[in-house]
């Protein structure tokens, strides 16, 4: 099992066991929006921030935005990582019915899914060579001009990217901008919006 040096951030303990069978890691539920008034656990948090760096990981719904919102405002934004697992759609085995969104939150990911989650956002294996950055560099600017803001149909093409690229659909602009230059060159960006376009993906 790969083990990893940050300290993982989920929303809940189901989302920890499922981590727990997946990679060697510490992990750290915060039990939800409970944390929004728990200054102990967000001081904890900020410790192991400094100490270990964090990779936050909550579910793909309106409340795992929510939540990493929260928590991305509270914590330095350079000792925090973003790991953003894909919208699928179903419910966990656990469950009765499926949650308000439909969509299956961080228990009910594969391993697989999982892991390459955690690869995306830049997760230090320990015992392995750090993956080199992809560099980054897309700008405002360069969305503008592929139309994925400031157009009329901006806000479904970029839908339709995330969707493409496996990511949640409720990344706002800004977020997704910081995302994608954390995942890709800004060629290799360029090159991939450019071919067929992101409103070809569905």
């Amino acid at each position: 099992m790969r083990k990893i040096r940050e300290v993982i951030v989920v929303e809940g303990r189901y989302d920890k066991n499922t981590l727990r069978q997946t990679v060697d890691a510490a992990v750290f539920p915060v039990d939800g929006f409970a944390v929004f008034n728990d200054r102990e656990k967000l001081a904890l948090l900020r410790r192991l921030a400094r100490e270990r760096g964090l990779i936050l990981l909550t579910d793909s719904d309106g409340a795992g935005f929510v939540i990493r919102n929260y928590l991305k405002g509270a914590l330095p934004k350079e000792q925090v990582k973003h790991a953003y697992i894909p919208d699928q759609y179903g419910k966990e085995r656990r469950k009765r019915r499926p949650g308000k969104e439909g969509k299956l939150g961080v228990e009910g990911m594969r391993p697989e899914v999982l892991l390459a989650a955690l690869e995306r956002a830049g997760a230090t294996f320990e015992g392995e060579d750090a993956p080199a950055a992809p560099g980054g560099g897309l700008t405002k600017a360069d969305l503008f001009e592929l139309g994925l803001s400031g157009g009329p149909d901006s806000a479904e093409k970029r839908r339709a990217l995330l969707a493409r690229l496996d990511l949640p659909e409720h990344l706002s602009a800004s977020a997704m901008l910081e995302t994608l230059n954390l995942l890709y060159g800004r060629e290799e960006l360029l090159t991939l919006l450019q071919d067929g376009g992101p409103e070809d993906s569905k």
